[in-house]
């Protein structure tokens, strides 16, 4: 009995490790193609040839760093482009998050005729890929145009006019995000407000809302990065560069009938990267802190 014991206890060990192992060996190898394909990026933005992860000069051999690649800070329209995308950003998300907040509480504690209605067609809206809207969004923006003063801030290419569309497109996820949010809040805290004669308006804002701030940041992050790597609907509804964002202009870049500068490219990615990488960090830092705190208060 001792000896079979003796033999079994390593061997299980073993396997206990090696279940431990798997998992983050799996992941390593699928996160590796990603991974090398950033360091290549990285490194193409700061050298003369982009073959290969070590930076090359023109006649291939190592060493060749420079910042020529970097000279496209220099250009207006790239700083033009980030302005619109910023635009287009920030305004997807309080655009998204304000209406998204409003429209999921109403869904989720008032009982109205067409409540049910209403939340079928927001998912069924939802299930619409943008292609299939592209003309009916065309004449819609073009109606706009037309309205004195409105038109040439919503209008067909402007930017607010981009900025509306991809609010509209990204409302029916935002208002069933936020609408399960407010679902798992409890009754309590809200009726009590009531019946101090609280209004719905100063219960959402003072009681509501804070409650549900881990949401608020999720559904920032989704729309500020939808918002900033929009490519399909500026490229579309937008003529010329004084209106096109980062990912139009970084097409241009690469699109054009002279020699393509890829290494020029691979810059201007990076630096459109550079935005969402700090949006994120920040925003996940608040979403984890106010997590916390939640917990902490709820225990």
């Amino acid at each position: 009995m001792d000896t079979t014991t003796f033999e079994t206890e390593p061997t299980y060990g073993l396997r206990r490790v090696l279940g431990q192992l798997i998992p983050y060996v799996l992941l390593t190898i699928s996160i590796l193609p990603i991974v090398i394909g950033y360091v290549w990026i990285f490194v193409a933005t700061f050298s003369l040839r982009t073959e290969g992860l070590l930076p090359k000069d023109a006649n291939g051999n190592i060493g060749g760093w420079t910042l020529q690649n970097w000279t496209f800070l220099n250009d207006p329209a790239v700083w033009r482009a980030t302005l619109n995308s910023l635009i287009i950003a920030v305004g997807m998300v309080v655009g998204v998050g304000a209406i998204s907040s409003l429209t999921g509480y109403a869904l989720s504690r008032m009982n109205f005729t067409g409540r049910k209605g209403f939340l079928s067609i927001t998912l069924i809206l939802h299930a619409f890929r943008p292609e299939m809207l592209l003309i009916a969004i065309f004449q819609v923006l073009l109606f706009i145009g037309g309205i004195p003063v409105i038109g040439s801030l919503f209008g067909f290419n402007t930017v607010g006019g981009v900025a509306l569309v991809m609010i509209t497109l990204d409302l029916p996820l935002g208002v069933w995000l936020m609408k399960g949010f407010f679902d798992n809040i409890s009754w309590d805290m809200e009726r009590a407000a009531l019946i101090d004669g609280a209004s719905r308006f100063r219960v959402w804002w003072e009681i509501i809302i804070p409650q549900i701030k881990p949401g608020l940041a999720a559904l920032a992050i989704f729309t500020f990065i939808t918002g900033w790597n929009a490519y399909l609907i500026p490229f579309t509804f937008t003529v010329g560069s004084k209106v096109a964002n980062l990912p139009v202009l970084l097409n241009q870049f690469s699109g054009d009938t002279s020699l393509v500068s890829w290494n020029r490219v691979a810059a201007l990615g990076l630096f459109q990267l550079i935005p969402i990488i700090i949006f994120f960090i920040f925003t996940q830092e608040m979403l984890l802190n106010i997590y916390s705190g939640g917990t902490k208060g709820g225990a």
